[in-house]
């Protein structure tokens, strides 16, 4: 008689459990073990996006690599591990979470892609895009029978002929989008073609996938696809009618810069669930419903942007790298064994890029693009991402590929995407900006009938009031004229916000300036339009996105591309209400550091401490002190001269101060150090603008002049504090002369020179905001350059301690 064996079924896991102490193992209830893993996935994919940031790969290469290396490719093989952290039975809560965070995520990538933008794409983009998804579906379609006739014997022919098709052809538009953007490329053409046929693509990708689902179902009947296929087409059409009237009315309710109602961010994440319910009882896939009513919510007011920020940090941050662990569970790259295994690898791959490259460069040379745009078109285009995941994991569950073919087509994507950035970076090496040959690029010069220009940065709206204050008192008089470019430096991020940005400033990757003839609700730029209104000063606002280590590109870009005198930058500390300064963010020190080494025209850095207070003070009510301790040399040269600009104001009062030795210690070595920089020409420099300096004074009642003969540092410190009295304080960023010299002062931030360290130490107590200038030199001295680098590793020093 034969024995019956009965296999027990696992008990379903219990939420929480009881504690240590009462002997339960945290491992073995869901919510403790869920806590475990996704604390283990944000570890693992963050430490690898820091590794692979040299190499500019975009952050989901690090958790396509993250999720492989944790399921039975690399630590999965240790049973053990595999069976504490990922034991089967939590696999349903762990696919459960991620296709949660997958479902608004692809509701925020349906935010990221524009209509409007399908709909001002040209003939050429659509012929690329077509082009670029036709050849590697082709060839996807051949791949597929060479695999069911070795590794994937006995799949379903059609499914499987479109998923392989689907697979080759897709193109990541997210991931596209973020590495234009970092290469900056955005605006370039070969970057705007990509991102038009990318479009193209994702939409015909997310069409086909719709196919590929509803022919992939349990059952064979030809009637049940059609069905599927009607409905999902319907509820598209129902989307399209009831939507767009809905999410516009809630646009119009919402102001530009004030919260939006909490019951409209609720409705419409209530709908996109609601929506995934839909679709996911259609059989198209859940996913589905959320991706088409992103792409229903307008992209231009400040719904979007509010729907975003309150999704995006929860969805991105912390459940979608599950879906990368989930992926890489069913990724075993064992599976890959034997010569025609790895050969049927090398022909995915070949096919992918081949069909791609070759497809997308043949036709944009046939559409008479140069060959080397075309060639980096076609590498661009077979970017692959987080929607080939989608499709690869979808015909996984559908048992549409087995183990084999999925590793091997994941492993495809992986090395598709992963070239992309290193072979256009080789490739594209397009011609440098010419260098604009312009004459006035500082503000000291000998006629002084020019308009001035300058390039105001900011990171945030809190620097505006001592900026516009600051601007207020530089326009001299009306007859000379003062043109500023006020550029808003945005970060360019992993975020879906980001990639927003960039739609709703059209272009970018070098800076976008604004048209006059274009309104724009944005809260800062309308504040330069109403101050602009109000003074006698041009303003003209501007966008700068990119990443923190190449932001220095665009400032100087856009400096040099509107010809401008100065820039001024922000300092990268704020000061607290006790006074003291803190870090806003480091990267921005390094911002400022890369513009001072390579900037076109004079750099000021300005230390906020509230020049003329919160809030913009008209010009009838200014009335501020502004102090400039000149030593010598050209930076305080180029300080003076900005303040002898700043005196043509009615409302300002200049004092200059000027730093001599006394002549009873003139001659003695060991007290001062003779600056063997501060030559005979320099000094006769400064004696020039010193005698042009009293020449105004005859004219201009507001301008003060004294001298001041100093002995040592210490007296010349003290000197320094009896003039804490005033509003704004304008010096040399390398000062020059025996004087100087003297001044023993800490440099924590040699960006700011010693003058500017020693007005915003804490010892020195004032409410006088700090402007620390650096006059453009053709070369920078070596003092200069080496107090930049001096500080770079002065700062890794403190860092390590």
């Amino acid at each position: 008689m034969a024995s019956t064996t009965i296999t027990k079924c696992p008990s379903p896991m219990k939420a929480t459990s009881n504690g240590v102490f009462q002997g339960d193992s945290p491992l073995d209830y869901a919510l403790p073990l869920a806590i475990v893993q996704i604390c283990l996935v944000l570890v693992l994919t963050r430490v690898l996006a820091y590794l692979l940031s040299p190499l500019r790969q975009p952050r989901v290469i690090a958790e396509i690599i993250g999720g492989i290396l944790l399921g039975p490719s690399a630590l999965g093989r240790n049973q053990k591990y595999l069976n504490a952290i990922f034991p089967p039975r939590s696999l349903t809560v762990l696919d459960t979470l991620a296709n949660f965070g997958l479902l608004f995520f692809l509701f925020l990538v349906g935010i990221e892609l524009d209509p409007g933008y399908l709909r001002r794409t040209g003939k050429k983009a659509l012929i690329i895009a077509l082009a670029g998804i036709s050849l590697p579906f082709t060839l996807g379609i051949g791949t597929s029978c060479v695999l069911r006739g070795t590794i994937a014997k006995g799949v379903s022919q059609g499914p499987f002929l479109i998923f392989m098709g689907i697979s080759l052809s897709i193109t990541a538009f997210p991931v596209l989008a973020r590495i234009l953007a970092e290469l900056k490329l955005l605006t370039t053409d070969v970057g705007q073609m990509a991102m038009s046929a990318a479009a193209i693509n994702d939409v015909a990708a997310w069409i086909l996938l719709a196919l590929a689902i509803s022919l992939s179902g349990a059952s064979n009947s030809p009637l049940i696809s059609v069905w599927v296929l009607l409905c999902g087409t319907g509820f598209v059409l129902l989307c399209l009618v009831i939507g767009p009237p809905i999410f516009n009315w809630m646009d119009k309710r919402c102001a530009e810069g004030e919260p939006v109602d909490e019951l409209y961010v609720c409705a419409t994440l209530g709908a996109v669930l609601a929506a995934g319910f839909i679709t996911d009882t259609i059989g198209i896939h859940a996913l589905f419903g959320a991706f088409v009513l992103g792409v229903l919510v307008p992209k231009e007011g400040p719904f979007s942007g509010a729907l975003v920020v309150k999704v995006e940090d929860l969805v991105s941050g912390l459940f979608l790298p599950l879906y990368f662990v989930s992926s890489g569970l069913k990724t075993n790259i064992a599976t890959i064994q034997g010569a025609q295994s790895w050969g049927l690898l090398v022909l995915v791959i070949f096919t992918s890029c081949f069909g791609k490259i070759v497809g997308t460069t043949l036709v944009s040379l046939l559409c008479k693009m140069p060959v080397q745009e075309a060639v980096m078109l076609g590498f661009l285009m077979n970017t692959k991402g987080l929607v080939e995941l989608i499709v690869l994991n979808i015909g996984k569950d559908r048992g549409v590929l087995n183990d084999q073919t999925f590793a091997i087509i994941v492993l495809m994507a992986l090395v598709t995407t992963f070239i992309t950035t290193p072979i256009v970076v080789s490739v594209y090496k397009p011609a440098k900006l010419a260098t604009t040959e312009y004459k006035h690029r500082t503000i000291e010069r000998k006629d002084t009938s020019k308009q001035l220009r300058i390039l105001t940065c900011f990171h945030s709206t809190r620097s505006l009031p001592t900026m516009i204050n600051l601007i207020e008192a530089s326009r001299g008089t009306a007859k000379k004229g003062l043109r500023v470019y006020a550029m808003h430096l945005m970060e360019l991020s992993e975020r879906s916000s980001a990639i927003l940005m960039v739609h709703k400033a059209r272009k970018n990757g070098l800076p976008f300036w604004k048209k006059r003839e274009v309104s724009d609700t944005n809260q800062i730029v309308v504040v330069f339009e109403t101050f602009e209104h109000l003074s006698k000063v041009s303003i003209r606002p501007t966008t700068a996105i990119s990443p923190m280590n190449s932001m220095h590109e665009d400032i100087i870009a856009g400096a040099e591309g509107k010809r401008v005198a100065m820039i001024i930058l922000p300092f990268h500390k704020r000061q607290r209400i006790d006074g003291h300064f803190v870090t806003t963010r480091d990267d921005l020190r390094h911002v400022n550091r890369r513009v001072l080494q390579h900037a076109p025209c004079s750099v000021g850095i300005l230390v906020d401490r509230g020049l003329g207070g919160a809030s913009h003070v008209s010009a009838s009510n200014v009335d501020f002190q502004v102090t400039i301790l000149f030593f010598g040399g050209h930076d305080d040269r180029e300080a003076l001269a900005y303040g002898m600009r700043m005196a043509e104001h009615p409302g300002i009062n200049l004092l200059v101060v000027r730093f001599l030795v006394d002549p009873e210690v003139a001659g003695r070595s060991v007290t001062l150090d003779i600056d063997q920089t501060y030559s005979p020409e320099a000094q006769s420099k400064d004696e020039e603008l010193l005698t042009d300096l009293k020449h105004n004074m005859s004219k201009n009642d507001s301008i003060k002049y004294e001298e001041k003969l100093v002995k040592d540092g210490a007296g010349t410190t003290e000197l320094i504090r009896a003039y804490k009295r005033c509003n704004l304080f304008l010096v040399g960023r390398m000062s020059e002369g025996q004087v100087v010299l003297a001044l023993d002062i800490k440099s924590d931030c040699p960006e700011l020179g010693p003058l500017g360290n020693l007005l915003t130490c804490s010892e020195f107590s004032t409410t006088a905001s700090v402007l620390v200038v650096q006059q453009y030199q053709s070369e920078l001295s070596q003092d200069s350059i080496n107090s930049l680098k001096d500080g770079e590793l002065t700062e890794g020093n403190s860092d390590s301690d």
